[in-house]
């Protein structure tokens, strides 16, 4: 028999984007740093027709169906308001996180590692911290 020790600090790792008030979809620093994003990274965002759930794949490879990954110090992000503003995703009133999942399946058809974009929805909290 042969015992593998699972190391506990590549299962606690928690990967997860958030879309911000402004409808940019920002990246935890230690998602940056998981999914290799820097300035010259871009990033394709595709919709599953039948279910609507969101799937997003890094890339280096500028193209037409790519965000440019943009960076402000460590902190990365996307210019996306406009794509969840035409996916009906109520930004403004929700807090919305999406905990990122490998998806290996989609490698392929996206070209790069893909990642399931689960949401975590709950109601952003009025200013003097009361929620709406």
């Amino acid at each position: 028999m042969a015992l593998t020790i699972l190391n506990a600090k590549e299962y606690t790792k928690k990967l997860k984007a958030t879309i911000h008030s402004t409808g940019k979809l920002g990246f935890t620093d230690e998602t940056a740093k998981a999914l290799g994003l820097s300035k010259e990274s871009y990033i394709k965002i595709a919709q599953d027709d039948a279910s609507n759930k969101l799937f997003l794949s890094v890339s280096d490879i500028q193209s037409d169906e790519a965000f440019k990954v943009n960076a402000a110090g460590q902190y990365f992000y996307l210019n996306t308001a406009a794509l969840f503003n035409i996916l009906n995703i109520d930004y403004k009133k929700y807090n919305i996180m999406y905990d990122l999942k490998r998806a290996e399946e989609f490698d392929g058809e996206l070209g790069g590692a893909v990642y399931a974009m689960e949401a975590r929805i709950t109601n952003r909290k009025k200013e003097g911290g009361r929620n709406m």
